[in-house]
């Protein structure tokens, strides 16, 4: 029978060996992405021929200058008031039914389409026609949705004040 094992020698690696190691990982992996280094290259060549290099370097040395200019026209009441806004329009589309809001797009382009129809037309209205088109359904239709969108606007105002 063999010996049992008793020590266990661990295997001390020099940092000359972890650097000469860490040279050729870097060495090979130059070789494999030879391709996009070179496109890299041309990029930051192209960017500091236009001087973008230049702005990118005085924009870092003046990082607090920039950000207290910039958190300065942030905090300011116009731009707080577009945030506010902007926020309270994605709630409001959030809880908006897609499928109404994409019905209710269609039925305007619609609409959109017949108005410009009848501008060409240069038809005169009269109350006579109004009272006629009042019974037309797709009118009737249009009309109930403004009566009641009307009526739940007016009492979604009413609540809120």
């Amino acid at each position: 029978m063999a010996a049992p094992i008793t020590n266990i020698k661990k295997q001390q690696v020099s940092e000359e060996q972890i650097a000469e190691q860490k040279i050729n990982d870097l060495k090979e992996l130059l070789t494999e992405n030879d391709e996009a280094l070179q496109q890299i290259f041309s990029i930051v060549s192209d960017l500091n021929d236009i001087g973008v290099l230049d702005a990118v370097n005085k924009m870092l040395a003046a990082k607090e200058e920039i950000a207290h200019i910039a958190l300065g026209q942030i905090s300011r009441k116009p731009v707080t008031n577009v945030i506010n806004q902007l926020l309270a329009v994605a709630g409001l589309l959030s809880a908006i039914d897609p499928e109404n809001t994409k019905k209710l797009m269609g039925s305007l382009n619609t609409g959109l389409d017949d108005a410009n129809n009848a501008l060409a037309s240069d038809e005169k209205v009269t109350i006579f026609s109004l009272m006629k088109v009042i019974k037309d359904p797709d009118v009737n239709r249009a009309l109930n949705f403004g009566i009641h969108f009307l009526k739940g606007l007016g009492k979604g105002l009413k609540e809120e004040c």
